[in-house]
């Protein structure tokens, strides 16, 4: 990733409580060619999404398809499976999305926009939603409803 992106999610995780653990942990895209077909590559990036998955964590696939959710909503889910006292992981597919192993795996789907978005800008926008989550739930001041 370009250093902006790593500065940025950087900069908004930095700002979470020690306590939060938010972190990134990025799988290498698989290669596509002759040899390797997409839904191949599709299949090994799931591969090595889901080895990193725990069995007692709230996944979430990401999908364009997926539930679209104001930040108040987002918040409350967040807050709903910590009380639960469930681990949130947030599965972001490549350039051809996730998997039918990851979506399978999935307790939900969430949608970002029904745009298509840029990698390097789903990360800095992740990373910033999930600090305005826990901006609303800590009632900081860095949300304000507009």
């Amino acid at each position: 990733m370009p250093r902006w992106v790593e500065e940025g999610v950087t900069e908004y995780a930095k700002r979470l409580p020690s306590d939060f653990n938010f972190s990134v942990t990025e799988v290498p895209m698989a290669k596509r060619g002759k040899s390797i077909d997409v839904a191949q590559a599709i299949r090994k990036e799931s591969d090595a999404l889901l080895s990193r998955v725990r069995p007692q964590d709230y996944v979430v696939a990401m999908e364009v398809g997926g539930k679209v959710l104001s930040t108040e909503e987002l918040a409350s889910r967040f807050d709903a499976i910590r009380m639960q006292g469930q681990h949130v992981t947030l599965l972001v597919g490549g350039p051809d999305g996730l998997g039918a192993e990851c979506v399978a795996r999935a307790n939900e789907k969430w949608s970002l926009s029904a745009l298509t978005l840029p990698h390097p800008l789903v990360r800095i926008l992740v990373a910033e939603q999930v600090y305005r989550a826990w901006s609303i739930l800590n009632s900081h001041p860095y949300h304000r409803a507009g």
